[in-house]
This record gives structure tokens, C-alpha cells and sequence, in this order.
């Protein structure tokens, strides 16, 4: 009897182990966004300065870019639910700390208590990106990516908006607390998953070192072709991500103010949240996905190339929605991509590093944009910016031509691990 592919809502509806996993990191990803945006607003009004909101983003970026290749070993050698349920009570810790935040003097607070939920997020991510495709059966792969694809992307519109409306309202700390509260929500779904969240180990196998583990999975990586191209592959949409640091400048040349600055959020976060749940009927077919990630890449970089010569506001918040619809189902292809391609006692690791990439090329994009934005006009850095992504995505189609995702991934048994 031929199995049927799940739909996008039954997988959500049906499957109890996946919807608790899908809404602790929507829960997750929501305070995020209610701690950043009103302490990013919070922090200039207590010190007068940009400076400390700058710090903070770099604080929380380059923190979990730093431990990813450790916390991927963690993920793949102790229980994934202990490891996301600890990080959930850690950052609850971090987000407590922020309510000490009161003046310009206690706003090295704030760098303390976001790089403790940077340190909790690193852990978190690649144990909950790892255990995906062990609470879906093979049949509802494609869709359950699609819905967790979109996690993201619905926070970005729901917990940013929401965030900043309640700051405005109530202040920073009430959203601080509505935070702390979501994060013992998350604790309390991922609990709820009665799904083992990993391949059963061999206990008599000997566990490697931590550094003897992020060998064995750059090795991996660097041996199999198709894996490292999928690795590889955030990193296009991530050197163009200095385009954001752009959004409120972009706004002022339109004369839309914080409003327009706003709807350039929301409509990137739309497309991030719309392009996975479309992109499913891609993922169901694994030949199409190497082109497919080569033509999200251009899209993003054509994109913002547009951006950068059209005058009309109504049109540039288009061109946004679909660069970001083309990143998000970037994201998500990739993943699903590397899902089949990955053993599951390596999955953690593999998956950091890719999440590793990613950071570090939006971390450079951003440090570049800030250090030029100044001094070189707003267009030249959109067209800049999707040029550099449109580029790489071409080398990386060329480099990855000769490759193909149709033919199933071969074993570790088969293939070795070195």
C-alpha cells in the first residue's frame, strides 16, 4: 500500500510529539523577540547611548556562534529533551537578570544576562534542529520541515510586534516577565514529548572526546560533497543580511518614519513564514532541491538588487517579501536537505556547523554594513549587499553542478566516517 505524504495541517494535528516540539521553539523564538526589541530601546534611554544596544546584538551573535561546534557534540551524546529543558531554565535565568536593568549603571546587566540566554539558545538549537526528523514518521518529513520552517518567521511578525506594542504600553520589564513566562511553557511542552528525541546508542561504544567529536564531524563533512554544499548554503542569504541594519535608514529616504521601519520587518518575516509552508511540494522531490537552493539564493540577491533602484515604498516592501520568502525557503530546503543526509548520532554536530556558517556570515555582513553605513548611501549598500549573495550563489551553483540529492544519501557503514 502506497503511503501517502502528510499534509501540512494534518502533521501538526496528528502528530502530538511534533506539535509539542514545534510549539516550544515558537514559544522560544517569541521571547527572544520580547526581550530584544524593548531592551534595545530600553538601553539608549538609560544610557544615551547606541552603544550598549550594538554590544548586546553582538553579544548574543557571536556567543552562539562561538559554542555551536561544542554544543553540536552535547546534542549528539546526552538526551536531547534534558538538553533543550535545561537551556530553557537557563535562559529564564538570563531573562531574569534583565530586570536589574534600571539605569546607566547596571546596563552591563544587560550584556550579562543576553549572553547567558546566548548560551542557553546555542545549546537549544541544535538539539531541537537534530531532533526533528525523530518525531516524524518518513512520511510527514517534507511537511513537518515545512511547519517548523516556519517558526521562525511567524515570531519575527507576531513576537517583534507584540513585543514592541506591549513595551510601549506597559513598559520593558512586563515584557521581560511575559518572557520568563513563555520560556517555563517551553520547558513544560518539550517535557510533554514522549518520543525519544535520538537513534538508540550503542552503550558499549566509546564516547569521543569533544574534540575528537567536532573532528569526526568536520571530517565528515569535508568528505561527502553533497554535505558540505549543504552546509555551505545559509551562508549566501547570510552575507547579505547587512541589509536590515539598512531598514530604518531605508524608511527615512521614504519619509514612512517608524512605521515604514516597521512594515519592512514585517513583511521580511512574512516572507520567512509564507516560503517554507510553499516550498513543501520542493522538498517532496529531492532532485529539484540543490537547483532549488541555487534559485532561492538569486532570488534574495535579485531581490534586493531591485530594491535599490525602484522609488515607489509600496513596491520596495514587495521586493523585501519576496527576498525573505526566497531565504526562508532556503532555510528550510536545506534543512530537510541535510535531514536525509546525516546519521542521527552526527546529526547534532553537522547541524551546528551549519548553523555556525550562517551566523558568522551574518555577523560579518552586519559589521561590514555598520562600519560603512555612514559614509556610503543606502542604495549602494542594498545593491551591495544582493550582489554578494547573487555571486556566491552562482559560484556555489557551479561548484555544486555535477551533484545530485536524488539518489538516496549512502551509510556511514558504507561510506566510513573519516
Amino acid at each position: 500500500m502506497v503511503r501517502l505524504v502528510a499534509s501540512t495541517l494534518s502533521v501538526l494535528t496528528r502528530n502530538r510529539n511534533f506539535r509539542n516540539l514545534f510549539l516550544a521553539e515558537l514559544v522560544v523564538f517569541g521571547a527572544d523577540w520580547f526581550v530584544m526589541v524593548p531592551l534595545l530601546v530600553l538601553l539608549p534611554k538609560l544610557t544615551g547611548s547606541g552603544v550598549w544596544g550594538a554590544l548586546v546584538l553582538a553579544v548574543d551573535t557571536g556567543i552562539v556562534a562561538l559554542l555551536l561546534p561544542y554544543t553540536g557534540t552535547i546534542a549528539d551524546r546526552f538526551d536531547r529533551r534534558k538538553i533543550m529543558i535545561i537551556s530553557n531554565g537557563a535562559a529564564l535565568v538570563g531573562v531574569l537578570l534583565l530586570l536589574g536593568v534600571r539605569s546607566a549603571g547596571t546596563a552591563w546587566l544587560a550584556m550579562l544576562g543576553i549572553g547567558v540566554v546566548a548560551v542557553a539558545k546555542a545549546f537549544y538549537s541544535p538539539a531541537a534542529q537534530a531532533a526533528l526528523p525523530n518525531v516524524l514518521e518518513p512520511e510527514e518529513l517534507a511537511a513537518g520541515n515545512a511547519v517548523a520552517g516556519s517558526a521562525w518567521g511567524t515570531m519575527t511578525i507576531v513576537g517583534a510586534s507584540l513585543g514592541g506594542v506591549l513595551a510601549a504600553a506597559t513598559g520593558p520589564y512586563v515584557c521581560f516577565w511575559v518572557a520568563a513566562v513563555g520560556l517555563v511553557i517551553a520547558a513544560v511542552l518539550a517535557g510533554r514529548i514522549r518520543r525519544p528525541l535520538q537513534a538508540p546508542r550503542d552503550e558499549n561504544a566509546p564516547v569521543p572526546q569533544t574534540w575528537t567529536a567536532i573532528r569526526e564531524a568536520l571530517g565528515y563533512i569535508g568528505h561527502r560533497p553533497r554535505v558540505l554544499a549543504l552546509v555551505t548554503v545559509k551562508s549566501a542569504v547570510g552575507l547579505g543580511n547587512g541589509v536590515l541594519t539598512v531598514f530604518p535608514l531605508l524608511a527615512g529616504l521614504y519619509g514612512v518614519g517608524p512605521l515604514g521601519a516597521g512594515l519592512l520587518f514585517a513583511v521580511r518575516g512574512a516572507g520567512a513564514l509564507v516560503g517554507p509552508i510553499l516550498m513543501r511540494r520542493v522538498l517532496t522531490n529531492r532532485a529539484w532541491l540543490l537547483p532549488g537552493l541555487a534559485l532561492s539564493m538569486s532570488a534574495y540577491g535579485l531581490a534586493y538588487l531591485g530594491t535599490s533602484v525602484v522609488s515607489w515604498f509600496p513596491l520596495v516592501l514587495v521586493l523585501v517579501f519576496v527576498a525573505h520568502f526566497a531565504g526562508g525557503s532556503n532555510w528550510v530546503m536545506s534543512n530537510f536537505a541535510l535531514q536525509g543526509e546525516v546519521p542521527d548520532r552526527l546529526r547534532g554536530r553537522v547541524f551546528a556547523t551549519d548553523m555556525m556558517l550562517a551566523t558568522l556570515a551574518i555577523s560579518v555582513s552586519q559589521l561590514v554594513v555598520a562600519s560603512v553605513i555612514d559614509v556610503v548611501d543606502e542604495r549602494v549598500v542594498l545593491a551591495s549587499c544582493g550582489l554578494v549573495t547573487l555571486t556566491y550563489a552562482i559560484g556555489w551553483r557551479l561548484a555544486t553542478r555535477r551533484l545530485s540529492l536524488a539518489a538516496p544519501a549512502p551509510t556511514v557503514a558504507e561510506t566510513g566516517t573519516r
